[in-house]
């Protein structure tokens, strides 16, 4: 149950920020407070301090989540019956403790175990919480349930160490290997359930299959069981949605009666008398949109088992990879290679371009930031166990704030595991610099350096995804299928069909299909040299943010497939250039100065460090693709069924590609995206915005 902490507590590693008082905003988390009881066996249960209620049953929160919200919503049946690639979505109002999910977690494995046709189903998960608890607390408290069900020990190890920061917002949390997805919405029910999209153009919509109603006591929390509330939950289900809760007040009886709901009194669980079942039984005009929407021989997008990807930079390869994960197979084409274009830099500073705390909810560099660095540190298992080099290395950054739209009193409104303030010491002993000015600072733990090749190198290796060098000279959209057609490697003529197309061409989308808005061009120049010895002890410690950006990284065995590198040895890389309307991508001289000019401005100390002389350097140029409102391009595009389009990532490709090709997999599969429909609008490639062509 929940609507629940103390600020911070899970961030006893990060280094504290200034003494300033923080500012409060409407859209600021506030941290669930726990308190401790004891239960009926003598354990110590955890109990809400703001609601005075308990999170779960004194007799048996495990054995409560089970009885009341599994088997009340017959999920071993429904679950058993999904066809392939069938999603089954479920919504939970109050996350808490996350004992619900663990429990449906592990029965959709034990599941998914004994029936081999759910390889390829799919368990959405959408939870909300206005006062989600402190890692800290959470820890303590699901260690307690380690002890008493052993059987939840690994979901539970793997639940908190993706455990989001306390930040407004969609957090998605992908459990790949039991095709699992946990949408965490932090803050208030009614806005979060309201920013859930149900796009009409999808047929059928996505729906919400079963209800946990888990708020507080209706006498304890009234907002969680408001008009408001079953309002949206009214919207977001269809004709055989089902709903159970412990609660059986009149004010929850009467609210899911006008929301079109069948309801049922059967035994609570333990000592409580009652409990309530629902089930979505009466047309509406909103239901009635989605009567159909369990007759999955019939939908499109269940029968989409095969898609077509242009273009292998960041945007292409995180689209297969989002598709392939939710079992369809993808040809991932590129005229020339995997990373041939601007993504295939030696490295990509993973670091968000940061925004007052109020905006954090539908700010897409913050949710994209956030889920990027979940998903590369996930990735990084996958590297281990094959032994290739890291996704993501983790070594956070210290932004100079020269050019930032945030101030150090605003960052100390965010939890210090994102982004906080160091000291003047603590800056200098972080970054190793000694006489820069570095009292204005933003510190970024979980920023890092990611490694393009690494990540292609997983994405490349998933069984549903095959590369095909082809040059797509045209798409031909038919009513049962779309057919690509272009030129091989020898010049041959090839034609490959699929059930859908995106487009991920960056500037050259538009060639592809002239619908795709034609984005503005900016030719990017990265530049990076082998310091010595005596160069590289003076050199930043971590990345760099100023008016562009520095970092060390030591090359990988795969590195030189891309990039002119030397393996085993620290690199300094600096970038990056910016010039509009160049589409060229030869190595200039010039634009090394330009990023040497940008460092040695914004740290004087490094005059001396970083050599005038660059006849010795390398680099890489790419084009980067932006849109007039600085938004990417996600979404299908109109008049049409089967193309979709995503691009116009800018400079921050590996921040919120991923983020991204999540919300377009859903859209194409008909399931809930973890950004809010207004966010989706403003990504649409037929916003408003993208009518009139750049002049």
């Amino acid at each position: 149950m929940s609507n629940a902490s103390s600020k911070n507590s899970s961030a006893a590693t990060i280094p504290m920020q200034h003494p300033t008082t923080p500012n409060i905003h409407a859209s600021a988390i506030t941290p669930a407070k726990i308190n401790w009881q004891m239960d009926d066996t003598g354990n110590k249960v955890p109990v809400s301090g703001e609601f005075d209620d308990v999170y779960f049953s004194h007799a048996d929160g495990l054995a409560e989540s089970r009885y009341v919200f599994l088997a009340h919503n017959q999920l071993v049946e429904r679950l058993t019956n999904l066809a392939p690639r069938q999603c089954f979505s479920i919504a939970e109002l109050g996350l808490g403790t996350g004992l619900n999910l663990l429990a449906t977690w592990q029965l959709w494995r034990e599941l998914r175990h004994a029936h081999p046709h759910l390889a390829t189903a799919k368990l959405h998960f959408i939870t909300t919480e206005k006062h989600p608890i402190p890692l800290t607390d959470l820890t303590q408290i699901l260690a307690l349930w380690a002890q008493r069900a052993p059987e939840l020990s690994v979901l539970t190890a793997q639940f908190l160490a993706a455990y989001p920061p306390l930040i407004a917002g969609c957090h998605r949390l992908n459990f790949l290997d039991d095709n699992l997805t946990v949408d965490m919405w932090f803050g208030d029910a009614a806005d979060s359930l309201s920013k859930l999209a149900l796009d009409a153009s999808i047929k059928p919509a996505p729906y919400i299959d079963a209800w946990y109603l888990d708020g507080f006591a209706p006498s304890c929390n009234s907002t969680l069981w408001a008009e408001n509330i079953f309002a949206q939950v009214q919207r977001l289900s269809y004709l055989g949605t089902t709903a159970a809760t412990y609660s059986c007040a009149g004010i929850v009886k009467r609210a899911l009666k006008d929301c079109g709901f069948e309801i049922k009194k059967v035994k609570g669980f333990g000592r409580k008398r009652e409990m309530l079942t629902a089930i979505m039984a009466e047309s509406t005009d909103l239901s009635d949109n989605r009567s159909d929407a369990h007759d999955y021989p019939d939908n499109q997008a269940i029968n989409s088992a095969h898609s077509i990807v242009i273009g292998a930079g960041v945007s292409g390869l995180m689209t297969a990879w989002s598709l392939a994960n939710r079992g369809i197979n993808v040809t991932l084409l590129d005229k020339s290679a995997p990373l041939a274009g601007a993504s295939g830099n030696p490295r990509a500073l993973l670091a968000p371009k940061m925004t007052p705390i109020h905006h954090v909810d539908e700010h897409l560099h913050s949710i994209g930031y956030l889920y990027s660095s979940r998903l590369y540190r996930q990735l990084n298992k996958k590297a281990a166990k094959q032994n290739t080099a890291p996704v993501l290395e983790l070594t956070g950054a210290l932004d100079l704030l020269i050019k930032a739209n945030i101030g150090t009193e605003q960052i100390a409104d965010y939890p210090n595991e994102m982004a906080t303030t160091l000291s003047l010491a603590q800056a200098q002993e972080t970054t190793g610099l000694k006489t820069q000015n570095l009292s204005e600072n933003l510190y970024l733990p979980q920023s890092g350096l990611v490694n393009p090749q690494a990540l292609k190198n997983i994405i490349l290796t998933h069984p549903l995804i095959c590369f095909q060098q082809l040059d797509v000279s045209n798409i031909n959209e038919m009513e049962s299928c779309v057919r690509i057609e272009g030129s091989n490697q020898d010049k041959g003529v090839m034609t490959i069909s699929a059930d859908n197309v995106v487009v991920c061409a960056a500037y050259e989308s538009h060639k592809i299909d002239q619908r795709i808005f034609d984005c503005r061009k900016i030719r990017g120049q990265l530049s990076w040299f082998t310091p010595t010895t005596k160069q590289l002890t003076n050199l930043p410690k971590i990345p760099l943010k100023y008016s562009g950006y520095c970092a060390v990284f030591t090359a990988q065995a795969d590195d030189k497939e891309l990039n002119d590198v030397v393996e085993g040895a620290a690199h300094l890389l600096l970038g990056a250039s910016f010039i509009r309307n160049d589409t060229d991508t030869d190595i200039r001289n010039e634009e090394h100065h330009i990023s040497r000019e940008k460092l040695v401005s914004a740290i004087p100390e490094m005059e001396s460090v970083i050599p005038a002389d660059s006849s010795l350097w390398q680099g890489r140029a790419g084009v980067r693709t932006q849109t007039p409102d600085y938004h990417p391009i996600v979404g299908r595009l109109a008049q049409s069924r089967r193309t979709w389009v995503m691009s116009a990532m800018g400079a921050k490709g590996y921040a919120l590609a991923p983020i991204c090709a999540e919300t377009l997999a859903d859209m194409m599969l008909g399931s809930f995206a973890p950004l809010s429909a207004a966010m989706r609008a403003r990504l649409s490639p037929n916003r408003t915005r993208l009518q009139t062509p750049l002049s």
